[in-house]
């Protein structure tokens, strides 16, 4: 089997700085080449066209067409012809694009096309409650509508996508996968009892300005805690201001911000060094789809404090393997953050059936199995219609 992913991202120094969906893309490509798939992933908005392999996976960098007012149908176009050229020359059976954007609105391609929830615009729109571009809508919308077959990686966000856009697509839930071979506990790692690790965007929706309000109730009760923020720094959308990190500082009280550390944007391998030396992982964000941070912190035995939004109880299952709750409730997530730094047995215990969490159910060789089940179904199908 063939398969293609598009994507406006992808993590390699030639493709430019990548996020969550890059991230899920590249361990699942992993996974898929390790079972006899062929891959190549597309990474559109590049600033020149390149084909080159990693670790068996062809990845190929598209430069967008720059014209005026056409920049994007003229991309789509240009898309259009590559898959179309890659399937006539066998190299593709199917591809799969994010919903983010909805870059394959115009685009019609000889092979069956997969869209697949990470969240789009729209649907982060909704949930941080804020205008959301109708442009964007409409692409979104047009792609989901046009797709052969959709996946959602949780439950919640093929839910949500319903109801934002009035569909009633039966999606087929896939969750995001992490290597565990990669993201494990190793013999010499050590955890600090008092060091809290938050690594990701500094941006509201990820519950930066929930995170002061709650350190702030951490450090009255144990002022050795430490709060280590790994990540980089955003721009505001609801102030305008071009720092999130500037606008976190002054939430912290006096105790709180000294023993704050920001350590700025670190390259992805040294994220793992991090969470290996922590004790407890917060994450009080607003919205996700499944965010593979948690999964990474889950596989590595760490214990997290979490969102219990949606797609937060289809990962953590409260005080077995972590702990859940709304970001605006502080007190509870400190109470949460300080039984785990107080009770080291019950911590360890639920490190260990964090992990095993992962194992089950979210481990890429898992996530793979599951997605190559359902590609053969969709192209299947195709050759049947």
């Amino acid at each position: 089997m063939k398969i293609a992913f598009l994507t406006p991202e992808y993590p390699h120094v030639r493709t430019g700085k990548s996020g969550g969906i890059g991230t899920s893309i590249k361990n699942l490509a992993v996974s898929l080449i390790s079972k006899g798939v062929s891959v190549r992933v597309l990474v559109y908005n590049q600033n020149e066209d390149e084909v080159f392999e990693e670790n068996g996976v062809i990845i190929q960098r598209i430069k967008n067409i720059k014209i005026k007012g056409l920049s994007r149908y003229l991309t789509q176009k240009k898309i259009e012809k590559l898959i179309n050229g890659l399937y006539d020359e066998g190299q593709v059976d199917l591809i799969e694009a994010p919903d983010w954007t909805g870059m394959t609105s115009f685009i019609q391609p000889k092979v069956p096309l997969i869209v697949r929830l990470n969240g789009s615009d729209t649907y982060f729109c909704h949930l941080d409650n804020r205008p959301v571009k109708w442009l964007n809508k409409f692409h979104e919308k047009r792609a989901l509508s046009k797709a052969k077959a959709h996946i959602s990686v949780s439950t919640f966000t093929a839910m949500m996508t319903n109801k934002v856009f009035g569909f009633n697509i039966d999606f087929t839930v896939i969750p995001n996968g992490v290597s565990t071979a990669l993201f494990k506990r190793n013999k010499a790692d050590y955890d600090s009892e008092n060091k809290i690790l938050y690594f990701g965007t500094l941006i509201r929706k990820k519950g930066a300005f929930e995170l002061p309000l709650i350190f702030n109730e951490v450090i009255k009760k144990n002022p050795n805690a430490e709060l280590f923020l790994v990540g980089s720094d955003s721009g505001d959308i609801k102030t305008g201001s071009n720092s999130t990190w500037a606008l976190m500082q002054p939430l912290f009280n006096e105790k709180a911000l000294k023993r704050v550390h920001y350590l700025g944007k670190v390259p992805y391998e040294e994220v793992q060094n991090h969470i290996a030396e922590t004790t407890v992982c917060i994450f009080p964000t607003f919205a996700e789809a499944l965010p593979v941070s948690w999964l990474e912190a889950m596989a590595m035995e760490k214990a997290i404090v979490a969102s219990d939004i949606g797609w937060g109880k289809e990962i953590v299952d409260d005080q077995i393997n972590g702990f859940l709750a709304h970001p605006t409730d502080h007190t509870k997530n400190a109470n949460c953050i300080l039984e785990l730094l107080n009770d080291k047995i019950k911590r360890q215990g639920i490190e260990r059936m964090a992990r095993q969490k992962v194992l089950n159910h979210f481990d890429s060789s898992v996530v793979a199995d599951e997605s190559i089940q359902f590609y053969k179904k969709v192209v299947d199908d195709n050759s049947l219609s």
